[in-house]
Parts: C-alpha cells; sequence; structure tokens
C-alpha cells in the first residue's frame, strides 16, 4: 500500500490494475475495457464484490438483478456475498416462462431484454448490478422491468463507468454506484 493511502485505495487501485485497455475493439477507435483479467485474480475478483457490497446503502437488497451477461457473474456473487437472491435479466427467448420485455436504444438500432414475470413479489427491495456503465440503456430497460413487477429500486451497482458518456445524468430514479470511473 502506497503511504497515505486507505485501506479501500488500496483495494480500489488493485482492482483497477487488473482491468486492461484493448485497443480497437470491438470496431477502430473504441478503447475496450476488459474485465477477463480481474476476473482470472481471486483475490481481485474477491476484492471487487467485497467493494461492491460495502457500497450497498441503506436497507439490504432482497434481489440483485444481474443483466446478460457480465452481470451475471458480478450479481450472483454479490448476491451471495450479500444474502440476497439473484435474479437473471436476459436477451429475448432465453427465459422458460411468461415474460416482460424492454427494449431500449444501441448506438445502431434496438435491443431487447426480458425478466420473468413472476421473478419478485411486489414491494421486493431490488439493486441492479452490472460490470460496465456506459450509455446506461441497458441499465434502463433492467429499471423499466422491475417497475412492471412492482419492484422496490434501492440503485445500481456497476464495477465501472465511462463517465464521458454521461450516463449517470440519465438515471435519476435511483442511486448509482461505480466503483471505478474513466
Amino acid at each position: 500500500m502506497s503511504v497515505g493511502m486507505t485501506d479501500r485505495e488500496a483495494d480500489l487501485a488493485r482492482v483497477k490494475g487488473l482491468i486492461r485497455d484493448i485497443p480497437d475493439f470491438p470496431k477502430p477507435g473504441i478503447l475496450f475495457k476488459d474485465i477477463t483479467p480481474l476476473l482470472g485474480d481471486a483475490t481481485g475478483f474477491r476484492t471487487a464484490i467485497e467493494l461492491m457490497a460495502t457500497a450497498v446503502n441503506g436497507p439490504t437488497p432482497e434481489y440483485i438483478v444481474g443483466t446478460e451477461s457480465r452481470g451475471f457473474i458480478f450479481g450472483a456473487a454479490l448476491a451471495y456475498e450479500l444474502g440476497a437472491g439473484f435474479i437473471p435479466v436476459r436477451k429475448p427467448g432465453k427465459l422458460p416462462a411468461d415474460v416482460h420485455s424492454a427494449e431500449y436504444e444501441l448506438e445502431y438500432g434496438t435491443d431487447a431484454l426480458e425478466v420473468h414475470r413472476d421473478a419478485l413479489h411486489q414491494g421486493a427491495r431490488t439493486l441492479i448490478v452490472d460490470d460496465l456503465l456506459a450509455t446506461g440503456g441497458t441499465a434502463r430497460a433492467t429499471a423499466d422491468l422491475l417497475r412492471r413487477l412492482g419492484a422496490e429500486m434501492l440503485g445500481y451497482c456497476f464495477v465501472l463507468e465511462l463517465t464521458f458518456l454521461n450516463a449517470r445524468q440519465q438515471m435519476t430514479d435511483a442511486p448509482v454506484t461505480a466503483l471505478i470511473q474513466y
């Protein structure tokens, strides 16, 4: 740990150090933030989950809601850490029972997400978890699905946030937490 650095700052630096930049992926001009080294480092991954758990302020969520697909990784681990249930929000056609669906805008076109209609009870305390907050479309679509189910939105929690895309300004319905901001 560097002189003058708190334990939390040292933990954040460790997590950030395990995220690598991949230039020109998936297309030229994009600087991709690759979390696979973080996932492959047991101590780093555990530290990220612990940091996310301590970032949850207020009431404990009954359910962690993870969006496909990297939200499943962080969401399931965080649900375990907090003693909460886990609800997957998936791409269309992947869930076997009756679903609610929400479309959202992509850079070029639209996509959709689905959740089981019976995934949770009215008033359930929920936290949306994903690896990355970029434009916020996926997170906002997930929040829309939870509102249709009658859930209480406690907030959003991300490992990374790309602040230059200004998604946070459009997400005023619940607190937004991101461990690392670029």
